[in-house]
């Protein structure tokens, strides 16, 4: 493995939370629920982990404007463009896996 500088690998971090913001972004057909059944965490999480991060080095971030970093837009306009219902199926498989406990 190459050594990577402690700069490099801040770098490449962001860079690849870059494009994972960028893929969820363009993946929006991939509800929350499917990513918290299949992964273990959604865009809230990643954004709640963004938020923790800010503020971990002293800069205030609300949940709202961490949301909107994640998702590219106000959390609300996001749902009421791409959210559906959870179908029962999701929800049984949410509530077996317990993601968040």
């Amino acid at each position: 493995m190459a050594a990577l500088t402690k700069q490099q690998q801040t770098e490449f971090e962001a860079a690849a939370f870059r494009r994972l913001v960028e893929h969820l972004r363009e993946r929006s057909d991939v509800q929350n629920i499917d990513l918290m059944n299949l992964a273990g965490f959604c865009r809230n999480c990643l954004s709640n982990w963004y938020r923790e991060a800010a503020e971990a080095e002293g800069v205030a971030l609300s949940k709202d404007e961490s949301r909107e970093i994640v998702y590219g837009m106000p959390y609300e306009d996001w749902r009421n463009l791409h959210q559906n219902e959870a179908s029962c199926e999701q929800k049984a498989a949410f509530e077996l896996n317990k993601p968040h406990k």
